[in-house]
């Protein structure tokens, strides 16, 4: 077996491949021997309990990493919440077909990867917008996400690497993301899918990405609909969910203050703009139908179910599914956590069915 996982480029380093291999081992362990390990109790906080596995794999990253998600260099952030994504993800998904290329965009070529589903004839299409706080991610962090998203979802994905701040700082993730949008629009048919239906989602500052892009073409070939997975839609106000769970998750208050003064660096644009902070639009009415997934154990829990609260009273077709034992973050622990992995599938099936109420089979397994 080769040391040199899929969309990595150099081998893995023994510890990391130690690392690889308890992971796969302890995911067979039932529930209880889970939290033993951690060593501590069940975590319960808000009427929740974090699964167990989640909560081993809290525990290992908070004892083994010090550093938040940028630091100490945005680089070395970068490099490993890229590694980190890569090798707890398990066993990769098989779809029908993955290809990369460039497209055109405001500021250059921009890459993308896509998605085909196994089964041939007209799917859906989604533009895929990853996470990292648009400072950290790629195409290969979310790769097994967007594989489920595919494979179970019955739908072609066009993931995109758009640019990152602080080298790239606002809008220049957003102006990608509409370039992206509008060209699969244009070509959908070349992929093999429906060029009627085109849609756009991503996860956390991806999924602020897909909203904003949602609202900004409303009047003018709007996406089919939006797949907000743990959407950043409020960088201005404090929730509770915040003060819950903004110390000693995934994401943390720091990062998120960190990641922002990356985006917004000094181009002068408020928190509270409506293309950082959509939930502050002044109408988010006549949008495409969404779909919300959040976290229980997640800051972003509370703004993402205010978004879509504000969406469902603007008259804006809405679904709101809450994840109650997971955190930020748990599209990435697929290979780890069962319960992650049934989410993330279940995410994709909700999906298919907002995109189709009468969806074609959808391949399992």
């Amino acid at each position: 077996m080769s040391d040199r996982p899929e969309g990595l480029d150099h081998p893995l380093r023994l510890v990391d491949r130690i690392e690889r291999f308890a992971a796969r081992m302890l995911v067979r362990l039932p529930g209880h021997l889970h939290v033993r390990l951690s060593g501590e109790p069940p975590v319960s906080v808000d009427g929740l309990t974090l699964d167990p596995h989640a909560q081993l794999v809290r525990t290992l990253r908070r004892r083994r990493n010090k550093h938040g998600l940028c630091e100490p260099t945005v680089p070395q952030g970068r490099a490993r919440y890229r590694r980190e994504s890569i090798l707890f993800r398990g066993p990769v998904t098989q779809v029908g077909a993955v290809q990369d290329y460039t497209i055109p965009g405001l500021g250059g070529p921009l890459r993308v990867r896509h998605y085909a589903p196994a089964v041939e004839g007209p799917r859906p299409l989604t533009v895929y917008l990853h996470g990292g706080g648009f400072v950290i991610g790629d195409l290969d962090t979310h790769d097994e996400a967007c594989r489920i998203l595919c494979r179970h979802g019955d739908v072609h994905v066009l993931a995109v690497d758009y640019r990152l701040a602080p080298e790239h700082p606002f809008p220049a993730a957003l102006d990608d993301t509409f370039a992206a949008l509008r060209w699969a629009q244009a070509h959908a048919a070349e992929l093999g899918a429906d060029p009627g239906r085109v849609a756009i989602g991503g996860d956390s500052a991806g999924a602020n990405l897909a909203a904003v892009v949602s609202i900004q073409t409303r009047a003018d070939a709007p996406p089919a609909a939006q797949l907000l997975i743990y959407p950043v839609t409020d960088s201005k106000n404090t929730r509770p969910s915040q003060q819950l769970f903004g110390e000693g998750y995934f994401l943390t208050n720091a990062d998120r203050a960190a990641f922002t003064h990356h985006y917004l660096g000094g181009t002068g644009t408020a928190e509270r703009d409506w293309r950082v902070s959509p939930l502050y639009a002044d109408d988010l009415g006549g949008l495409a139908p969404a779909l919300v997934v959040t976290a229980g154990f997640d800051m972003l829990r509370d703004e993402g179910e205010a978004y879509a609260d504000a969406l469902r009273s603007a008259g804006t077709t809405v679904r709101l599914t809450r994840v109650d034992a997971h955190g930020h973050g748990f599209v990435h622990m697929t290979g780890v956590s069962p319960g992650a992995r049934e989410a993330m599938v279940q995410a994709a099936r909700d999906w298919r069915a907002l995109l189709d109420p009468h969806p074609l089979a959808a391949a399992t397994g």
